[in-house]
């Protein structure tokens, strides 16, 4: 009997303890401007893809950005490398280039063309793009520096979307192109567009939508937008502001991993998905509006199709999926106040710090470039007037803190030094600085205040722009809802332990080991089947 017990123990943990096998595939989805509390307001409507991540998946409810500004740049750099701005590199959509003396984006590459879309003027929309602004690695550099059979992929409505989440070693990075309705790419992966999307722009499913009308799925009866009439540049345009934008991106998606048979190997291969409508519907009508009910409900949707899809070509049993979005939104300024809440638009901060520096110091334009909320003086004029830039930005920070509405103004040489009082916003401002690209002067409004004349916006470091979902479904995840607070920093240690690779280079995240299934170890094992 006691070889017997001794034989029983030894099996029972091989049957309830089995290590996970590595998954074939992990999907790392990013819902653009999806504020946490959607998955609360919005829970009733939702019976697919979000309702089984909120059923199956492991839900953290307290998942905070812990940077500032929150914006979609810096939210989808956070999402596989676990870093801040400030060791990223990445600490803004757009910042001022002082050796360039211009504007540029966080994927801006003049060394580079774009494939398959239409040269465009505007630094929002470069038609060169790489992720080579960005200067840590992601868990996609982690598995093909490991080995170069895993692919890696990254696809979005947005250039900075595609290609940050994706890496320095992707196979490729995809973005819609609103000037020819393609998706589009870069040289910097290869010096030509593979096959398979090519023959997914040439389908045209991107043109199904043509004189459709976007009523909600709930009823009513109203119509929220009448798509045109023909596939034009307004056409393709107007896509990117509906729910038909985020179902093209799931398309799109199924030709990757058919493309790439992605799933279809031994080793791990990573897709990452960024669904960019949410955003563009959010920032025109706020948060509290039917149309941002009715695109989170179709996101639900959409998400459905893909996992149905991952299913039947891959099995969701070798599925890895993790969700997040890259920043939340604040409400309309309107709205807040019709509902006495606090909140409003502040549209003259740069006129108002330039009329306070030329009183101070004299005629000129002080102010050579702006970023939301940050500001990058014209030192050609700060030499002029014989200051240092350091005595101008503070004198710009004290105009700033002077202004109605204004919560907090930092100066690059102060925060340089670490000089601010440390309380938890302050060490989000200190998170996303990088001095080489830091503006002069960093301004916080009150919390529910924008510096936007019309729609709403995020980026402050409130909990409203801060808080999103953290969800982690698949092999290897304990289920279930787990209220303590954490980062989204922390995704991309977690993965890469599950995955078993180097910890991303520039990660400051912890490893939410309290959702890990457990693994037996085989020297337990190995004693209890001893005589």
């Amino acid at each position: 009997m006691k070889y017997i017990a001794a034989l029983l123990l030894a099996l029972a943990p091989l049957s309830a303890q089995t290590a996970p096998k590595r998954p074939k595939l992990v999907l790392a989805i990013c819902v653009d401007q999806f504020r946490y509390d959607y998955l609360v307001r919005f829970r009733d409507q939702y019976n697919g893809g979000l309702a089984r991540l909120l059923r199956e998946g492991a839900v953290f409810t307290n998942a905070y950005y812990e940077h500032f500004p929150t914006v979609t740049a810096i939210g989808h750099s956070t999402f596989l490398t676990g870093a801040t701005p400030s060791i990223s590199g990445i600490v803004g959509n757009e910042w001022f280039d002082r050796e360039t003396g211009k504007q540029v984006t966080s994927v801006t590459d003049a060394g580079e063309t774009m494939l398959g879309g239409a040269a465009r003027a505007g630094s929002g929309a470069d038609a060169a793009a790489s992720p080579r602004r960005m200067l840590v690695s992601t868990l996609g550099d982690e598995l093909k520096m490991v080995s170069q059979a895993s692919k890696v992929v990254g696809i979005s409505v947005k250039d900075r979307s595609a290609i940050l989440p994706a890496g320095h070693m992707a196979d490729g990075a995809y973005w819609f192109d609103p000037g020819t309705g393609n998706f589009a790419s870069s040289t910097y992966y290869f010096k030509e567009l593979p096959s398979w999307v090519r023959d997914f722009n040439s389908s045209r499913l991107v043109d199904k939508f043509v004189g459709l009308e976007w009523t909600p799925l709930t009823g009513g009866g109203s119509v929220f937008r009448k798509m045109a009439a023909k596939a034009d540049k307004d056409y393709f345009s107007s896509l990117e502001s509906t729910p038909y934008g985020n179902e093209m991106l799931e398309k799109f998606a199924e030709a990757a991993v058919l493309g790439e048979r992605l799933g279809k190997r031994e080793a791990t291969d990573v897709l990452a998905v960024s669904f960019s409508a949410n955003d563009y519907v959010g920032h025109s009508l706020g948060p509290d509006s039917p149309e941002v009910r009715d695109v989170s409900i179709r996101t639900d949707r959409v998400l459905n199709d893909l996992f149905r899809f991952l299913d039947a070509q891959v099995g969701m049993r070798n599925v890895l999926v993790v969700m997040t979005a890259d920043h939340g939104v604040s409400p309309m300024p309107e709205v807040n106040q019709a509902r006495r809440m606090p909140g409003g638009r502040i549209t003259d901060l740069t006129a108002k710090i330039e009329e306070g520096l030329q009183a101070r110091f004299g005629e000129g334009k002080w102010i050579a470039g702006r970023t939301g909320a940050s500001l990058y003086l014209n030192y050609d004029l700060v030499r002029e007037k014989r200051l240092t830039p350091a005595a101008a930005a503070e004198a710009a920070v004290e105009i700033a803190r002077g202004l109605p509405h204004i919560f907090r103004s930092y100066s690059r040489y102060r925060l340089a030094n670490g000089e601010v009082p440390g309380d938890p916003l302050d060490r989000r401002v200190l998170n996303g600085f990088y001095y080489k690209r830091a503006p002069d002067i960093t301004v916080i409004c009150e919390p529910y205040y924008m510096f936007d004349a019309k729609g709403t916006t995020h980026g402050m470091p409130f909990g409203y722009d801060a808080h999103v979902p953290v969800i982690f479904m698949g092999p290897g995840v304990r289920g279930g809802k787990y209220n303590g607070r954490v980062a989204v920093n922390d995704i991309a240690p977690t993965l890469a332990t599950m995955l078993e690779v180097e910890t991303p280079s520039g990660s400051i995240g912890r490893v939410l080991d309290e959702m890990l299934a457990p693994v037996p170890r085989p020297a337990a094992r190995a004693a209890a089947s001893a005589p």
